[in-house]
């Protein structure tokens, strides 16, 4: 690497972690230290640049090549800044992308936007020391901070990907933190097994592998997104193993999650956007006033009680569609009234929810109880008649992933013993690093990563 551009990224580092602190996101000096010092630009060589509006097909696209000096400085711009980095096109191999426009296709790998990293990152509570694994680390960001944080040769990741594994690999050789990747698939965990005091899911499930909740040591802490049909309103699930080595698990709602699991696919709204738009629906009254983004606890219960309804974030008002039943919810601007069509009534859904939710206290947080792998897993808010109460989902059928020949065989002794479009609305770019699903179109329909400034 030249002096200057070692000088350029040093600096643009430390831009982004100034960036990070003063807007209350970055607090940790363990990952403070970590985000200066590990070099993004051998991590991100290149990015996909998306060229093409909302709507377009098929999607024109340009990648930038860091090492070319016409596209250097808007590479490294772009790396070091607070969007989501996409790096692989429909599974393609990594080594010598030609730069330059690229049409069709749809995404299949990206690195998470760093707020979102630092806040996963930060929830775990990484120490030097820790047993580190990440599940589906995609070109390896957060598992190359989390090896700067815990010490070398205990930050692994399992990569479904075999191009993608290799590629990260490669990259974390070079910047010597001692992380390893291992090809295989994330929902069996390390396929070594063993045990990890902290465990991150780049990838959202509709349930907790068993596998994942038997390799969390005692003391450990897991967190991982839970998906549903719905990109809009995500749950994050947070799993202890106490000292003793009993499992506790909580669920919140929030206003980001990851892109889900190969398999499993997320509704969007955008095929009836124009029809909303030309005919809202018949007007009645509502005591319902829009709930707020904020209550999060009820909108990640309506993910589950209101099921196969994703709303449209662009719409002028609340807009909730159930495409598969050709049905809408369209909010009037704080006059009282709701404009439903179709043969289902979304915001009388809706009304009857709220009340059990305020019955129910207006909860925030719920409790989900695992099992051990042979039942179902259930989640509740409390004890009593008035308590919400639901089931998640079981676990898609996916091919099982075999490793590509000429995957290293000392690539699991090598460890010694590792998130959706318009960003900001719909594209499940913005966070997931692993190749588990394909980042779409814009939909509009994701309220994942919202932040001041974001645009369509």
């Amino acid at each position: 690497m030249s002096l200057d551009l070692q000088t350029a990224t040093s600096s643009l580092r430390a831009a982004m972690v100034d960036r990070l602190t003063s807007a209350d996101v970055l607090t940790d000096p363990l990952l403070r230290d970590a985000l200066l010092h590990v070099r993004r630009e051998v991590l991100l060589p290149h990015a996909y640049v998306r060229v093409s509006g909302p709507g377009a097909d098929p999607i024109e696209w340009r990648l930038l090549d860091g090492s070319h000096p016409d596209d250097c400085q808007e590479w490294l711009d772009l790396i070091h800044g607070d969007e989501s980095i996409l790096l692989q096109r429909d599974g393609e191999q990594l080594d010598a992308l030609p730069r330059g426009p690229v049409t069709g296709g749809h995404m299949t790998s990206m690195s998470t936007y760093s707020p979102v990293t630092v806040e996963v990152l930060q929830a775990l509570r990484l120490e030097p020391g820790q047993r580190y694994l990440e599940l589906g680390p995609g070109p390896g960001v957060s598992l190359a901070l989390a090896a700067a944080v815990t010490g070398p040769r205990l930050a692994v990741g399992v990569e479904r990907d075999g191009h993608m594994a290799a590629f990260a690999r490669r990259n974390l050789d070079r910047i010597g933190l001692g992380a390893a990747v291992v090809e295989g698939d994330a929902l069996d965990g390390h396929p070594a097994g063993g045990t990890f005091d902290r465990i991150h899911s780049g990838i959202g499930v509709p349930g907790v592998p068993q596998a994942w909740v038997e390799q969390l040591a005692p003391g450990g802490r897991l967190l991982t997104t839970l998906a549903t049909r719905t990109p809009s309103w995500p749950g994050r699930l947070g799993v202890t193993r106490t000292r003793t080595g009993l499992v506790e698990a909580t669920l919140r709602g929030g206003p980001r999650g990851y892109r889900p699991m190969l398999g499993h696919r997320w509704l969007n709204a955008i095929d009836h956007r124009a029809r909303i738009e030309a005919d809202p629906g018949t007007p009645r009254a509502t005591r319902l006033a829009p709930p707020p983004d904020e209550a999060y606890g009820f909108w990640l219960a309506a993910a589950y009680h209101v099921g196969a309804v994703v709303r449209d974030f662009q719409a002028e008002t609340m807009t909730l569609v159930a495409p598969e039943e050709d049905s809408w919810a369209v909010a009037g601007p704080g006059d009282g009234t709701v404009r439903v069509h179709g043969p289902r009534d979304i915001w009388a859904e809706l009304e009857e929810l709220h009340t059990r939710w305020e019955r129910a206290g207006r909860p925030e947080a719920y409790r989900v109880e695992l099992g051990d792998g042979t039942g179902p897993q259930h989640v509740t808010s409390g004890t009593g008649s008035k308590a919400l109460a639901w089931t998640l989902p079981p676990l898609p059928a996916v091919p099982r992933q075999v490793p590509r020949p000429g995957t290293p065989a000392d690539a699991v002794r090598d460890v010694g013993l590792p998130v959706l479009e318009d960003e900001a609305r719909q594209l499940p770019e913005q966070h997931s690093e692993d190749g588990g699903g394909g980042v779409e179109d814009p939909a509009c329909t994701v309220p994942w990563a919202r932040r001041p400034g974001d645009g369509t």
